[in-house]
């Protein structure tokens, strides 16, 4: 049975790992992942998908808060694991480590060489793609940049965001992994070069790209919203405090962006630089994420036409 380090964190990653385990074709040595992190505003300790299935499963956990250099790195390595497989692990694997074993594979979501780096589904979302996909590659001491064993795509539709497609493409992630991983193992499927003159990149999204440009159209402010659900979530400026925006739609209407162009009981609609979205679910400063409709009936009910967001 061939022996496995699953290094991983989110739970598109957690999603490929009970993949692995409920095959039952290999063993699974240990699990490697990001250290455990407090979140919200109540800053509570919170452990990674990838932790909690590897102690739902009895499997040894590292969780080195860098992998290259630490004590950790030299007990994986007296594991004695065939082949290491990663998903969304977080880190750079240390050149030492890679070496020391037979193969190691990454599941990405992109189709590479496009969007290689730590967000690459965001962008794709962001940048109005038709199709997202994952690919199965081998690691080099370069991000993303290994020769690739297997792809399978989806579609992104309108009513897609981040959320929905990490969960679709995890789903086929683990599939295509499991599918492939006999063949490339006995040597019947040979990795092909990437076309490292048409690679694109998907860097960690920063807190500026997380702020809402109500001057582009309102397509690409309904892409960027989309983008961004439901982490890090963007925002706007209303009454100079911050304005989360998890769902718009684009609808019709013109006006100066970021204006305030029609209010009803139940709608609020926002000219862009060409066209308006309306807003669906928000989240206003020290408030919960609510209804647009409940915005309006309490926070938001002295809102007038005519006034702004953004400034």
């Amino acid at each position: 049975m061939t022996k496995i380090l699953f290094m991983g964190t989110p739970q598109f990653s957690a999603t490929v790992l009970e993949g692995i385990l409920a095959e039952g074709s290999y063993d699974v040595l240990a699990v490697v992942t990001q250290p455990d992190r407090a979140v919200g505003r109540k800053k509570e300790i919170k452990m990674t998908p990838v932790k909690e299935v590897a102690l739902k499963h009895g499997l040894a956990i590292y969780q080195p808060e860098k992998l290259s250099g630490s004590k950790e790195l030299e007990e994986i390595m007296a594991l004695g694991a065939d082949g290491i497989i990663t998903a969304a692990f977080g880190q750079f694997l240390p050149s030492k480590l890679l070496n020391a074993v037979d193969f190691s594979l990454n599941v990405h979501a992109s189709l590479l060489p496009k969007y290689r780096g730590g967000a690459p589904i965001h962008y794709a979302i962001i940048n109005g793609e038709k199709e997202a996909g994952v690919t199965i590659m081998e690691m080099v001491k370069e991000m993303d940049a290994g020769d690739m064993v297997a792809k399978d795509s989806t579609p992104i539709l309108e009513s897609d965001n981040v959320g929905t497609m990490f969960e679709k493409l995890a789903v086929i992630g683990r599939d295509l992994l499991l599918r492939v991983l006999p063949a490339y193992l006995s040597g019947d499927l040979k990795p092909v070069p990437q076309e490292h003159s048409q690679a694109t990149f998907s860097p960690n999204i920063s807190s500026e790209q997380e702020k809402l440009d109500l001057s582009q159209s309102a397509l690409q402010v309904f892409n960027q919203v989309r983008g961004m659900n439901p982490w890090p979530v963007a925002h706007t400026l209303l009454h100079g405090q911050r304005f989360k925006v998890y769902e718009v739609q684009v609808v019709d209407g013109q006006g100066q962006a970021g204006q305030i162009i029609e209010k009803t009981k139940k709608s609020l609609v926002i000219a862009t630089g060409q066209g308006a979205i309306s807003l669906q679910t928000v989240q206003p400063a020290g408030k919960p994420k609510m209804s647009i409709t409940d915005f309006l009936n309490g926070v938001g009910r002295d809102l007038q036409v005519g006034d702004y967001f953004g400034q």
